[in-house]
């Protein structure tokens, strides 16, 4: 049963958002994907929107994740809200992108703590490939 989930990562001054479905084959499907500055927030839900419905929002327990959760809340009439913990998700989301947006080399070129995308973006690069997952992620595989 594919299922369509917009995830949100808070911040002081951006956040990014990720629209992201399941298929069937249990492979994820990423819809649409931005950095925003944080005032851009609440537009960005609506942007989400309009690529695909989603039924479910889930945000990261970090920085700024109580306001951001009341804007989203007052947003999303009908839309569930999922908080969750996000230690450690930013290593692993900055490892994700760089693999995604460059490759292996791409994610080897740095070291991890070195490693920021460019924000804030409304665009995104293209994947390279949809069910590839990150280097030595074993946490957050994309199939």
């Amino acid at each position: 049963m594919e299922k369509t989930v917009l995830a949100i990562d808070p911040g002081t001054a951006k956040c990014g958002l990720a629209l992201v479905r399941r298929l069937e084959s249990r492979h994820l499907e990423i819809l649409w994907r931005a950095i925003v500055p944080r005032e851009q927030l609440v537009e960005s839900l609506d942007t989400a929107r309009d690529v695909a419905r989603y039924e479910l929002a889930i945000i990261g327990s970090g920085t700024e994740s109580k306001q951001v959760t009341a804007e989203v809340r007052a947003h999303l009439v009908g839309v569930a809200l999922l908080v969750v913990d996000e230690k450690d998700t930013t290593m692993h989301a900055r490892e994700r992108y760089w693999f995604t947006t460059r490759g292996a080399a791409g994610v080897a070129s740095f070291p991890p703590r070195s490693r920021f995308p460019p924000s804030p973006s409304t665009t995104s690069p293209p994947i390279s490939s949809p069910n590839a997952s990150c280097r030595n992620c074993t946490r957050h595989p994309m199939t």
